[in-house]
């Protein structure tokens, strides 16, 4: 997949950093009065902030100046200013009063649970967003005198988000500085090669931070080696591509991106955070679809991560749901959707489906248990309407690929039967698994503990150590860059849909 970084989007994610909000001079207002202030609010929330404090006016020159500057630093949030304070501020005393309410409320409520609204912005989404009382915080804000303290309480207090955040304010540091010269497409580039691109090389490097800036006058690279080649699998591998140190038309494309595609796409991932609610399950498992592996988490702490193969791009996305996994079946039947059926498997010939173990039951086509089932041997049953679930396969190779979106939706999980054990063992249910198993029947293990399974969709996350990025193979990164006023990204290169025999 190529990414390329047009002017327009650098001048867009430029605009972050450099907006101004509010007034450029602070003026004393008239007094409010209380009555024609209730005329000028026509917001239902800010009309519900001033009814609990019978209209009594909330600002002076001091917290108006706070505020004014706390919004300066949304960009530390992934958000432009403006999208809270578009321009001055009334200096009649009554729309000033109300503007500044609107704002403090706006931002509160975008740091707090996120700009956007997932559920407008996706097809589906059924994860719990946070719904905290923004307008009482402000109002003891206001008297307490402590609007900062609060505003910095609002987002995630992670250390994911606060990483997150530092590397978008570098990455708009760095786009403010200005892109280097494009990379030319060629032949790929192995280490110990010569290349006349190798100075380009080096160069878009230095500007993405993977190597200090060429000092003025040295000469250019002669032999792609050393701290090169490095600083190339480091790229690489944060950038969800296998490090191998060749240079293709993968790692040219990415190059060429810059870091105003970067600071979009942490921008982006921001926002996803801020939609999660705060608290989540200490004992779950959360599934990154967009890099595709599953980290399971006990009572708080992180047990393993495992690789996933996850839906495709186009019709057979994994949706970013949230359901809880009940049971383990053993020995599962393929109850094969009416939509898989009509696609693929009706186009089979008679010896292929009895080959692969396909019959029907019940006027439903099926797969039978057995080691060609394409669930394998284990399935991780979920209260889902979407009829998702996750489940194991007897096409283990597919987990060393790098891109391992090819399933109809479901989430394949690589090691499945020892994680299976796990979560049996855990639950005090290992003899009555065991046993499921070894019946060659389909067989069903209830949980003693319900486990929730969050399906998410993050393009740039933090890995405990590094800022990792990958593709957006789903495109849906667009959707929310809009919704926050940002570019979207060059046009994606077209997916070729993959024949698949599995859910």
């Amino acid at each position: 997949m190529r990414y390329r970084a047009g002017k327009a989007l650098i001048l867009a994610l430029f605009s972050i950093a450099l907006a101004g909000c509010g007034s450029k001079s602070q003026v004393q207002p008239k007094q409010v009065q209380a009555g024609d202030l209730q005329s000028e609010v026509s917001d239902p929330q800010v009309r519900r902030f001033y009814q609990a404090r019978q209209w009594q006016p909330a600002w002076d020159r001091k917290s108006e100046k706070a505020l004014i500057n706390i919004i300066a630093g949304a960009p530390a949030n992934g958000l432009k200013p403006e999208l809270f304070l578009k321009a001055d501020l009334p200096t009649e005393a009554n729309g000033r009063e109300a503007a500044l309410t609107a704002a403090a409320l706006s931002y509160a409520s975008a740091l707090a649970r996120g700009y956007a609204d997932p559920k407008k912005i996706s097809a589906i989404y059924t994860l719990p967003r946070p719904n905290p009382d923004i307008a009482a915080g402000l109002a003891d804000a206001l008297g307490k005198g402590d609007l900062a303290n609060w505003y910095g309480s609002l987002p995630p207090q992670t250390d994911e988000y606060r990483a997150l955040s530092e590397a978008h304010l570098q990455y708009l540091q760095q786009a403010a500085k200005g892109q280097s010269a494009p990379v030319p497409a060629g032949k790929p580039i192995k280490p110990g090669h010569r290349d006349p691109r190798l100075e380009l090389i080096a160069s878009a490097l230095a500007s993405n931070g993977y190597l200090p800036p060429l000092p003025q006058n040295a000469p250019a690279p002669q032999r792609y080696s050393g701290a090169l080649v490095a600083a190339i699998q480091q790229f690489q591998s944060d950038f969800g591509l296998e490090p191998n140190g060749i240079v293709g038309s993968d790692t040219v494309g990415l190059l060429n991106s810059g870091s105003a595609l970067r600071a979009r796409q942490l921008a982006v991932a921001l926002e996803r955070l801020r939609w999660l609610e705060r608290d989540p399950p200490a004992t779950r498992i959360d599934v990154n679809t967009a890099a595709s592996f599953l980290d399971y988490w006990r009572d708080g702490a992180h047990q393993l991560q495992l690789r996933v193969i996850n839906g495709q791009p186009g019709k057979w996305t994994t949706p970013q749901i949230q359901a809880r996994l009940f049971q383990l079946v053993a020995n599962p039947y393929w109850r094969v959707p009416d939509r898989i059926y009509a696609d693929e498997l009706s186009k089979k010939s008679r010896a292929y489906l009895a080959a692969n173990k396909f019959a029907w039951r019940d006027g439903r086509m099926v797969q039978l248990p057995g080691p060609k089932n394409s669930l394998g041997v284990v399935k991780f049953d979920m209260d889902d309407p979407q009829q998702i679930y996750l489940h194991d396969t007897p096409f283990k190779s597919w987990f060393a690929a790098p891109e391992r979106h090819r399933s109809h939706g479901c989430v394949r999980v690589q090691n499945a039967l020892d994680f299976a054990f796990q979560l049996a063992a855990e639950d005090g249910v290992t003899d009555k698994f065991q046993q499921a198993l070894s019946s060659g029947e389909e067989s069903y293990v209830k949980l003693k503990r319900e486990i929730p399974v969050r399906l998410l969709y993050r393009t740039a996350y933090w890995d405990g150590a590094r800022i990792r990025f990958v593709p957006d193979v789903y495109g849906w990164d667009d959707d929310v860059a809009r919704a926050l006023g940002l570019e979207r990204a060059a046009p994606r290169g077209g997916y070729r849909q993959q024949e698949d025999l599995g859910p």
